[in-house]
């Protein structure tokens, strides 16, 4: 990384944001904070549960797009194997395990029950559960532990690390590597306290995470890459 760079890109985005009212990445904050109100892993009722914590009232971006809606296929698992599902969430929460091993089996489990829902289901047109490319999975460790883990929201990145002069770019899946560029990046954005407040004031109590969390790198390297 270029330290200037990145000093720069600081700069520039106080700048932004004292000079714009609009906060674009709010949702992201919202649906955190959702998330934090409901997620309990040992519920009744693990569908009901899930649906609850990932919800928000201004768009659905994070979990359905064109092509993508990864929360529908999960849920379609959980009616078909709830305990199943439970525990695969349990091992991808445990940080005292690897947390690329725990990502791999999150990832193998969910073949498994694609394959097992093509079977029950032979004319479904499902061919994909949207898990491999990370998004999904670094949004439930983010939002599980939002201190640790940031959004994986790789075109953004990329274009981010490029600006900012990284030559040996992660990839798509190199989702740990990411990780430790997001808490890298971080430590620089912490030691501003400027930044910190300036975030903080685009966030409303009521309906936002007001907490630390690492989704100020999310909103960090987007703004890098969009400006």
């Amino acid at each position: 990384m270029n330290l200037q760079k990145i000093q720069q890109y600081i700069s520039n985005y106080k700048k932004h944001l004292q000079s714009t009212r609009d906060f674009e990445e709010g949702y992201k904050w919202e649906s955190l904070q959702i998330f934090q109100n409901n997620w309990d892993i040992e519920a009744g009722d693990f569908g009901k549960m899930y649906d609850a914590s990932f919800q928000n009232n201004e768009t659905r971006r994070l979990w359905k797009g064109d092509n993508f809606f990864p929360k529908e296929m999960m849920l379609k698992f959980i009616e078909m194997a709830p305990d199943f599902v439970r525990n695969m969430f349990r091992d991808l929460f445990d940080e005292n395990k690897d947390v690329e091993n725990r990502i791999s089996r999150f990832q193998f489990c969910c073949d498994s029950l694609l394959s097992e829902y093509k079977s029950k289901f032979p004319l479904t047109i499902e061919n994909r559960h949207f898990h491999l490319e990370n998004h999904m999975i670094s949004m439930y460790l983010c939002f599980r532990f939002p201190e640790q883990y940031s959004l994986f929201e790789y075109p953004a990145f990329k274009q981010a690390m490029i600006n900012i002069g990284v030559t040996n770019l992660p990839t798509q899946f190199d989702i740990t590597r990411f990780f430790k560029v997001a808490r890298t990046l971080n430590i620089f954005l912490q030691k501003d306290q400027q930044l910190v407040n300036l975030q903080k004031k685009k966030l409303r109590p009521q309906i936002h995470f007001m907490e630390s969390t690492l989704l100020l790198v999310n909103d960090f390297y987007i703004f890098i890459a969009r400006y």
